[in-house]
């Protein structure tokens, strides 16, 4: 899986789209197809809507690509 190009998925104003949820993860998708997890645990009571600004997600963007980039090495 490729990693998320973060500065172009929250450069002027973009959004990311709720797409599904599994396993106590929330799965977003950015406007150019790129999928990441925002797991539950995390949010502590926050709302989450079906469309975020991606800037507000970013730090899950940034998670799932340490992550990705794990799998790869």
């Amino acid at each position: 899986m490729a990693l998320i190009d973060i500065k172009r998925a929250v450069t002027g104003n973009r959004q990311a789209n709720f797409t599904h949820f599994v396993d106590g993860q929330m799965w977003y998708t950015t406007e150019y197809s790129e999928s990441f997890p925002v797991p539950i645990a995390d949010l502590a009571g926050a709302t989450l809507h079906r469309n975020e600004k991606a800037l507000l997600l970013m730090r899950y963007m940034r998670k799932w690509n340490v992550e990705l980039s794990k799998a790869d090495a």
